[in-house]
């Protein structure tokens, strides 16, 4: 029985290499860069060799969709777990401090921001990104649609859709502010958060 054989019929072990060469990628990838990083360190961060690893991804673009992708399931979670509340526009706004937090975290932005640097001059990435970004965008702009019909706000097409890409750029501002200014007053940051979350969506 070959490899890829193998793999197909032991699904759990796949998982697990394909999570042991992904956890790998990302030191890698935060240390090194995407162009620093080579497939042989990968290789090594991993422990297994750089054929085995091709086993699993064609190459360090296949890596980064996989990151990208898990960033999609991510998120939808979130999202799916957001329509369960019974306000979920003010559930957006009450639990911000901790999105703050989790956004201005190292660990969270330093993988994305070298994906998005990829993505700048890489068009597969870019390709993959936007894919990534319309799903994402789909979901919560039904969320942010419904939740101000319930409030009764405006809920038309522009509206919706200029209130969707301001919100999702004060998230995705939050880990260039963290980069930039790393000295920062959060606390004043997240009352001010607040208040433009409370503008944007429930006004």
């Amino acid at each position: 029985m070959s490899i890829t054989e193998k793999r197909h019929t032991d699904p759990e072990r796949a998982q697990s290499r394909r999570r042991q060469v992904l956890d790998a990628a990302a030191t890698c990838f935060s240390r090194s860069g995407f162009h620093g990083a080579s497939m042989a360190e990968i290789s090594k961060a991993a422990g297994m060799s750089a054929g085995h690893i091709y086993n699993y991804f064609d190459g360090k673009d296949a890596i980064i969709a996989a990151f990208v992708e898990e960033e999609v399931e991510r998120v939808a979670l979130l999202l799916r777990d957001l329509e369960q509340k019974d306000d979920p526009l003010q559930a957006i706004v009450d639990e911000s401090d901790n999105s703050v937090d989790e956004h201005m975290a190292p660990e969270f932005w330093k993988l994305k921001l070298e994906i998005f640097a990829e993505a700048s001059r890489n068009p597969k990435v870019a390709a993959v990104l936007v894919d990534a970004d319309r799903r994402m965008r789909t979901q919560f702009r039904a969320i942010v649609k419904a939740g101000r019909e319930r409030h009764g706000l405006d809920a038309d097409d522009v509206t919706i859709d200029g209130r969707l890409e301001a919100t999702v750029a004060l998230f995705q501002g939050l880990a260039l502010r963290a980069l930039h200014y790393p000295e920062l007053d959060k606390a004043a940051l997240k009352r001010a958060y607040r208040v433009g979350l409370s503008a944007l969506l429930l006004s």
